[in-house]
């Protein structure tokens, strides 16, 4: 597994924050135990997390009002759709809505290698997973 993509993205959520960004250096044993706890891999300030995530099936749609979502495909497949409107939705926490599904919206098929930005207010979707999808994900609020 490559975790090669976690300093630009590290970067990236940094270079949104206000303060002036620290070097951050995740050795493969930390990642391994935190991710094996459970844990988000990074949360510093009220900026941004950093999070390694797997998936063996689809999910609930979710809108985030205020975070941005950088997803990095390291293994496996999805079908992952943005857009559109989400079914039955609920609030689940303040800015946070999930539902069962979402109507419209673009699909598209995700693979390893791949790198996703959702911005915030924007529906989606993990549809379907093929076996295991492995991802990191950047969660940048705003």
């Amino acid at each position: 597994m490559t975790f090669a993509l976690l300093p630009f993205l590290l970067t990236a959520a940094l270079a949104s924050a206000d303060a002036t960004p620290a070097v951050i250096h995740l050795t493969a044993s930390d990642v391994a135990s935190r991710t094996a706890g459970g844990d988000p891999l990074l949360v510093t300030s009220d900026h941004y997390k950093v999070m390694l995530s797997e998936r063996n099936r689809g999910g609930e749609a979710e809108v985030h009002a205020t975070d941005t979502d950088v997803f990095h495909v390291l293994s496996g497949s999805a079908v992952f759709v943005t857009g559109g409107t989400v079914v039955n939705g609920r609030s689940t926490a303040p800015g946070e809505t999930r539902g069962a599904s979402i109507e419209g919206g673009q699909a598209r098929t995700l693979a390893p290698g791949d790198v996703l930005v959702i911005p915030a207010g924007t529906p989606h979707w993990f549809k379907s997973v093929e076996g295991r999808c492995q991802y990191f994900v950047v969660k940048i609020t705003g």
